[in-house]
């Protein structure tokens, strides 16, 4: 199985499992979870065959670890950056005293003036290094990295959670606690 095919099927189920599950006529469960066997049967049905093999090798191989089997694996989600309403069942963490935000340099401006917000997802999403947030960045073209005081804002009653890929999670962030990097 080439790279190629496993990266169109990572993208074609970070699409269903992350924003449009109906499409392909799934219904995530609590936590954002499907059973194995239904999520590979809509895929057929709509056109899009995923062999079990491909879904061990997505999971496993995936790079942001963006998917995860449950103990029994029989069911499997996205980890997080959903746009639908899910609630992942994630518990609140003591985050790092730092962690990193990469965004483009066109919106840097709004971004000291208004913080960081989820837009259309369920959380603001920050790594604990500079080389995924800088990752990050380049995808809105050449890479700004915020340093966030998540400790301070933890310290002051905001919430955060930590992904099963280790992406942190929280609802939102003032400009108060940015700094560029």
């Amino acid at each position: 199985m080439n790279n190629t095919r496993l990266i169109k099927v990572s993208k074609y189920l970070s699409k269903h499992l992350r924003h449009q599950p109906e499409k392909i006529g799934i219904t995530l469960r609590k936590g954002g979870w499907v059973e194995v066997d239904k999520l590979l049967k809509a895929c057929k049905k709509n056109g899009f065959p995923i062999s079990r093999w491909e879904l061990d090798e997505v999971v496993a191989n995936n790079d942001k670890k963006r998917f995860s089997f449950d103990e029994t694996g029989i069911l499997i989600r996205a980890n997080q950056g959903h746009s639908v309403k899910i609630d992942l069942q994630l518990v609140s963490q003591t985050p790092p005293d730092i962690l990193y935000h990469g965004t483009g340099h066109k919106s840097i401006e709004s971004i000291l003036t208004n913080g960081l917000s989820k837009m259309s997802r369920h959380h603001v999403h920050l790594s604990t290094d500079i080389t995924t947030a800088q990752k990050v960045g380049a995808r809105h073209g050449k890479p700004v990295i915020l340093l966030v005081h998540a400790m301070a804002m933890h310290e002051n009653g905001y919430l955060f959670y930590c992904s099963d890929n280790d992406v942190w999670l929280v609802d939102n962030v003032p400009p108060k606690y940015l700094q560029i990097q």
